[in-house]
């Protein structure tokens, strides 16, 4: 992973689509940019929308300025002339509706799928892992979905597009600041993770400039237009209030095992 600074993500371009990856139903694609790099590409077109892309941002952002193993990020401009030549008419569909900035994450070559069965995790790291999930409300890490590689023998944290669900009900997101976190089919709690441990080094790192840092990460494009806001800056500051609601009450913590 090449290192990279809180609310800065490169902008690159797509100049080849490779493969589609049908493991989760967004469809995303293995993706050559002009950096000579590979990325998986969740696009704008997919049926999640947008607010998913939002939500892999702050959320992965935010778990890498904290400490945690993330993919790398990049915004990833697909040009919608890119598909013409896809043989699959969906892939098709779906490159035409992604034309502009989409979300690419760093492909690592021969990651493997984690499994609790096989590799080992300290507490320390389940707790740091099942607190972070715990604040912004990620209800994609379970024992049957765990959205955790290892690569090169230590474990990366992907998919966040289920996380902050808040957001697609804003009228409720004050409400939902306090609302308690459901770990029980978390894939790490068979660790004993140590939850109050990172609680006591975690939630001091979560500031008014740390979040702003990471929301400046959403592109403006992703956040027009929405509904009870006049402006992309106005959403920014919504997600920062809430997470920093959250993180000062901590209530959420009721339901994650200490």
């Amino acid at each position: 992973m090449r290192p990279y600074a809180v609310g800065v993500l490169e902008e690159i371009s797509a100049t080849r689509y490779v493969l589609p990856l049908r493991e989760g139903g967004s469809l995303p694609g293995l993706v050559e940019a002009d950096d000579c790099g590979m990325y998986v590409v969740k696009f704008l077109g997919a049926g999640q929308g947008r607010k998913s892309l939002v939500a892999e941002v702050i959320a992965g952002e935010l778990a890498r300025a904290l400490g945690l193993p993330v993919p790398m990020l990049a915004l990833v401009r697909v040009d919608a002339v890119i598909g013409r030549g896809e043989p699959d008419p969906e892939v098709q569909e779906l490159l035409k509706a992604s034309g502009g900035l989409n979300l690419g994450i760093d492909f690592l070559p021969g990651a493997l799928g984690f499994d609790s069965q096989v590799f080992e995790v300290d507490p320390v790291f389940a707790g740091r892992v099942l607190w972070f999930d715990a604040l912004v409300g990620n209800v994609d890490r379970t024992w049957r979905n765990p959205n955790m590689l290892v690569w090169h023998g230590e474990p990366y944290l992907i998919d966040h597009g289920a996380s902050l669900i808040f957001h697609h009900n804003w009228r409720d997101a004050e409400r939902a600041a306090s609302r308690a976190y459901d770990a029980d089919e978390h894939v790490l709690v068979p660790v004993g993770p140590d939850v109050a441990a990172a609680d006591a080094e975690l939630a001091p790192l979560v500031t008014d400039e740390l979040l702003r840092g990471v929301v400046d990460s959403v592109p403006d494009d992703w956040l027009v237009d929405e509904p009870g806001f006049s402006s992309a800056e106005g959403v920014r500051d919504a997600y920062v209030a809430h997470l920093l609601a959250r993180v000062g009450e901590r209530v959420w913590l009721q339901g994650v095992p200490r």
